[in-house]
């Protein structure tokens, strides 16, 4: 059995913007964290759908036809093969739940794509 997790302290641990980082494993899965600020890219995961629920802050997530905006303690699933285009004003912290194969910017490479995430 693993240890508990303490959101807080591991959002303590790191300052980039846009940098999913690993907490743990779930049936396939990665249970992930990262903080935004300014923009993302407009991309999109084929495959796969997108958990975005939000800890701390507040994410616009930009689609071609609309824009929401998620506040802490609400979540969006964004379908698979639907472009967005995620951004916070503010510094807001995210989890993310995602099958162990997803890459941050889907199909598209960009200065902003994570291959690797780190486990923290």
């Amino acid at each position: 059995m693993k240890e508990k997790v303490n959101l807080q302290e591991k959002f303590q641990l790191f300052d980039t913007y846009w940098t999913p980082k690993i907490l743990g494993e779930l049936s396939n899965s990665y249970v992930k964290i990262f903080k935004a600020k300014g923009e993302f890219v407009w991309h999109q995961h084929d495959n796969e759908d997108e958990f975005f629920l939000i800890i701390k802050g507040e994410l616009q997530i930009q689609f071609r036809d609309k824009e929401i905006t998620l506040k802490e303690g609400e979540f969006f699933i964004v379908p698979k093969g639907v472009e967005h285009k995620p951004s916070a004003k503010e510094e807001t912290h995210v989890m993310l739940f995602e099958p162990k194969n997803v890459i941050n910017t889907g199909s598209l490479l960009s200065e902003k794509t994570v291959e690797n995430p780190e486990w923290i």
